[in-house]
């Protein structure tokens, strides 16, 4: 047997290993996929790799300065406000994938199958592009805010007196992306635990700020002030300001992760959904506590803390609050679990890859789509492409901050778009063919949650491409997310338009249909098809997936 494998069985076995349970492996049946990946991720463990991705206060930490600009009203009620209307794009996201959230690509739903074989969304490479590059620019973002909160710690050990260049940021970013790599590719089999570990880790972290910031600072400000102070450090009007404090939720809070380990988790179609939702209204809850909580016990004098003394205005909150030793063990607690959001990070981007890599969607995808035995059936190529990728792109560090700014902006509206994408197509051209899953708010509810989701997500993009210091920008305060985003989307347009369009089709269909065991015969029998006629079409070739296409749809 080999380590890494193309074709095998299409049942929920690989030779003698089990890899998913029947119902599992019937489910995927019906997207036309087989079974590659081992299903070991439990409910709670596919709640905390997205639970663990979003690293609630070491993202807060990392994003804070564009909240605290506008103040506590900024950071206090502009968490709150965007953190709802982020649940109300994950309960149209997951409205609408439910009854595929066995697979990972987010690029469905108009039928309950993936939209791009269907005619109504024209050009899926670029949905493709634009969440890979979102998604695969997530582990850069959060590896870069893991040197940067380490070295942090060194900066407040020497009391201020040293300044990390750029060359030591890039070098503690590069050792801990490698680890990254090599811990997802050997620890398969435990990585559904590590995710609790990460949960719990995460936890303890969140009460012991919750805790020890109050009982720490003797002069805590009034609720007046928590709740109703406005500043603004910006040039922008007072709203704006207000408005950019939600980018600090809007970077933290996702829940796509889910989706992206869909195969690796066991009853999918329930446990996925469940996930999102539990992720995100825990990022909510325990977020809007981390705020005011932030805002009784920061210092009056916001001007101070951007970006403060130690780099960073979290790590400021903490040594005015606890001192020298205090701010020090609470920041080494921080990175720990940026450390632990980074692989999760690497395993969802390497998932997700290995997805569009199986659909023939991405430059070399051949090379990316084999899976690996040997280290337990894990996408082994995808998972060091995306370390890769994270290490060019660490590159920028060397260049200028604001490039950095732009790549970690394009993965918020990368991911947008790819949310917002499937949940316009099936409330404009789908709503009359779509089945409902497992979760489903009602036909009444669920255009009116669908809409306002899309206003959201429509309105985060285009708040991510804006300058959060003003009108007049200069050249190193601006932000390059469009002129990055448009390279990007139109690099992936002309992929299209050049060459793809003459082989790229729609996903491959995986099942062997041959080898279909009774449940997969039987749930692709109650989608419509007729097996017995395709026995024995030719695996893997054009006529073979139109094929089954036309029949799945």
């Amino acid at each position: 047997m080999s380590a890494s494998t193309e074709a095998g069985t299409e049942s929920a076995h690989y030779g003698t290993t089990v890899l998913a349970s029947e119902e599992d492996a019937a489910v995927l049946a019906k997207l036309g996929y087989k079974q590659e990946l081992r299903r070991n991720f439990t409910m709670i463990e596919v709640f905390g790799i997205a639970f663990s991705v979003m690293g609630l206060l070491p993202s807060i930490a990392s994003t804070l300065s564009y909240s605290v600009a506008a103040g506590p009203v900024g950071m206090v009620w502009g968490w709150f406000l965007a953190s709802g209307l982020i649940f109300i794009a994950g309960l149209a996201m997951v409205g609408t994938q439910s009854r595929e959230a066995i697979a990972p690509p987010l690029t469905t739903s108009i039928s309950g199958r993936p939209c791009f074989r269907n005619a109504y969304i024209g050009r899926p490479i670029l949905v493709d592009s634009l969440f890979c590059i979102a998604e695969d620019s997530k582990p850069f973002e959060f590896l870069d805010g893991f040197a940067l909160m380490f070295l942090s710690v060194v900066v407040i050990a020497r009391d201020g007196a040293w300044t990390p260049s750029n060359g030591i940021i890039y070098g503690v970013f590069l050792v801990t992306v490698l680890c990254h790599g090599v811990i997802a590719s050997v620890m398969s089999r435990i990585m559904g635990k590590l995710q609790t570990v990460s949960v719990v880790v995460n936890f303890v972290l969140i009460f012991a700020t919750v805790i020890a910031l109050p009982v720490g600072r003797k002069n805590r400000n009034t609720g007046g002030y928590i709740f109703g102070q406005v500043e603004n450090q910006t040039t922008w009007p007072n709203g704006w300001a207000f408005m950019l404090g939600w980018l600090c939720p809007i970077w933290t809070i996702g829940a796509d992760t889910c989706v992206h380990i869909s195969e690796e988790a066991a009853n999918a179609t329930k446990a996925v959904p469940y996930g999102i939702l539990m992720s995100i209204g825990s990022g909510w809850l325990f977020g809007f506590i981390l705020n005011i909580v932030i805002a009784a016990c920061m210092t009056p004098d916001i001007a101070t803390l951007l970006p403060g003394t130690y780099g960073q205005p979290m790590a400021q909150i903490y040594y005015d609050a606890l001192g020298k030793n205090g701010a020090l063990g609470m920041m080494s607690l921080l990175f720990i679990v940026q450390f632990l959001m980074g692989i999760s990070a690497i395993v969802a981007a390497s998932r997700q890859t290995w997805a569009f890599s199986r659909d023939g969607a991405l430059p070399f995808s051949r090379f990316f789509r084999p899976i690996s035995e040997r280290f337990g059936f894990v996408p082994l190529r995808a998972i060091w492409g995306c370390v890769f990728l994270a290490a060019m792109l660490g590159l920028l560090s060397f260049i200028a901050p604001a490039a950095a700014e732009a790549v970690f902006s394009l993965a918020v509206a990368g991911n947008y778009v790819a949310w917002a994408t499937p949940i316009l197509c099936r409330v404009v051209w789908g709503q009359p063919k779509f089945k409902p899953g497992p979760f489903y708010t009602g036909d009444k509810m669920s255009p009116i949650i669908a809409w306002a989701a899309i206003i959201f997500l429509a309105f985060g993009i285009v708040l991510c491409m804006f300058p959060v210091g003003g009108p007049n920008p200069t050249a190193k305060s601006m932000n390059y997310t469009a002129v990055i985003g448009s390279a990007v989307w139109g690099g992936a347009l002309a992929y299209y338009f050049l060459d793809a369009y003459k082989w790229f089709t729609g996903p491959k269909i995986t099942l062997n249909l041959d080898d279909l065991s009774e449940g997969q015969e039987k749930a692709l029998a109650d989608e419509g098809l007729e097996v017995g006629k395709l026995a024995g079409a030719r695996i893997g070739s054009v006529s073979h997936a139109e094929e089954l296409s036309q029949k799945l749809a």
